[in-house]
């Protein structure tokens, strides 16, 4: 239930009166809002080395680590609460000790209502990359659905481990594609190329290559994959990530994003100017296109790079202009973006999922206090939020993600 204590001119949180910009709504009873004019000025900003993108989540005067977990939806600007409904509830489906299981490539499967993910690919605690590739897994949303209303569901609902073949070389980006998975892979080793792969996302799994060169060269480690809305076209990303992890050798093309014809075999480049281009998406109406820069992270922590987040316009053609800076995240990286049918912008990022207005305003977030490279809507107001080690399930959302139905 939503709480149904409205604000008038001032609220207090942990004890401590701040001003209030939701004058007169009413705030769901996991969500908090975050005040931030307490912590516009500080008595001491810490240094770079002290305080930078890798450390841990920033912890705003007033607030505890523990508060902002408690309650996971943090408001900054009351058009979140249109985002957000009346009742929407977090849930730890299931966790890991170490091995993180639950990276990226989540795709929801609409005709058995599962959701897939994928394992980190060149992370020491999975030992994958070179060796052997990042695994692909599922979890039942009906089975989900079951313990929605339990903060900590672990053990609860079943993880399966989706074994396919023949195997996708360190899947990491995923979407729907005429009723199956397309798999964007990083490669594995200098010999086995990265590419877009066909999943059967029924038994036995059976997978197709869809593209695995450009004009006769290696891509670098594809990312990120998404599907104009209109035009059909494959949009997909290629940064250097299988280098940095040592599973892939040195790059024989610019990091850039690529835009495949699957009608007509053509593929093309859409955009270039990027540190490490990584996630990808379209506004509903295909009109505008997201594409992240986790450029920060490359040989290590690079904190003059860019942690952001690019809007280009898509003209009529299907080509990208007019590129702009959309959003800079405090913390960490944007990874995984994605949109609802409103064009609101949401992103993986270090403490969780950041949601944005059209116009770059920042809403909100979904707490999780620890990396969420990515996440999708699964249907119905429901999310589903790969924190490595950790899987969460959001229901109750208001908003609805921007899916291509003819691919669903």
């Amino acid at each position: 239930m939503a709480c149904l204590g409205y604000f008038a001119l001032k609220v207090t949180l942990l004890g401590v009166a701040v001003a209030a910009p939701l004058q007169g709504r009413a705030v769901p009873s996991l969500a908090q809002v975050i005040d931030l004019k307490s912590f516009n000025v500080l008595q001491s900003v810490p240094t770079a080395e002290e305080y930078n993108a890798s450390s841990a989540p920033w912890v705003p005067n007033n607030y505890t680590s523990e508060s902002l977990l408690e309650k996971p939806f943090h408001v900054y600007d009351s058009e979140f609460l249109e985002i957000l409904g009346t009742n929407p509830t977090f849930t730890i489906l299931a966790q890991t000790p170490k091995n993180p299981i639950f990276h990226e490539a989540v795709v929801w499967y609409k005709a058995k209502d599962e959701a897939f993910f994928v394992q980190n690919a060149g992370n020491p605690d999975a030992g994958t990359g070179l060796n052997k590739s990042a695994a692909v897994y599922k979890v039942s949303l009906k089975e989900a659905d079951a313990v929605k209303d339990t903060r900590n569901a672990v053990g609860k609902v079943t993880v399966t481990h989706v074994v396919h073949a023949p195997e996708i070389p360190n899947p990491n980006g995923a979407t729907q594609y005429k009723g199956q998975l397309l798999f964007a892979a990083e490669g594995q080793g200098p010999k086995i190329a990265p590419g877009l792969f066909v999943m059967n996302p029924a038994e036995p799994y059976n997978v197709t290559a869809l593209l695995n060169n450009f004009f006769g060269r290696q891509f670098n480690s594809l990312n990120d994959i998404t599907i104009h809305p209109k035009n059909l076209d494959i949009y997909f990303t290629d940064p250097t990530y299988g280098e940095s992890n040592n599973f892939r050798p040195a790059p024989g093309l610019i990091n850039q994003v690529y835009r495949y014809n699957d009608r007509t075999g053509l593929v093309s480049v859409a955009a270039d100017g990027f540190v490490m281009p990584n996630g990808i998406a379209f506004s509903p109406d295909g009109k505008y296109a997201y594409v992240t820069d986790t450029g920060i992270w490359r040989h290590g922590l690079e904190l003059s790079n860019p942690s952001s987040i690019y809007r280009f316009d898509v003209q009529p053609d299907g080509t990208f202009e007019n590129r702009k800076t959309f959003a800079f995240v405090d913390t960490n990286i944007p990874d995984g973006v994605h949109t609802d049918t409103k064009g609101n912008v949401y992103a993986g990022v270090g403490d969780g999922v950041h949601v944005w207005n059209p116009s770059g305003k920042l809403l909100g977030k979904i707490y999780t206090g620890r990396t969420a490279a990515n996440f999708q809507f699964v249907g119905g107001g429901r999310m589903i939020i790969c924190g490595e080690t950790q899987l969460y399930y959001v229901t109750g959302l208001a908003a609805q993600g921007a899916l291509v139905e003819s691919q669903l």
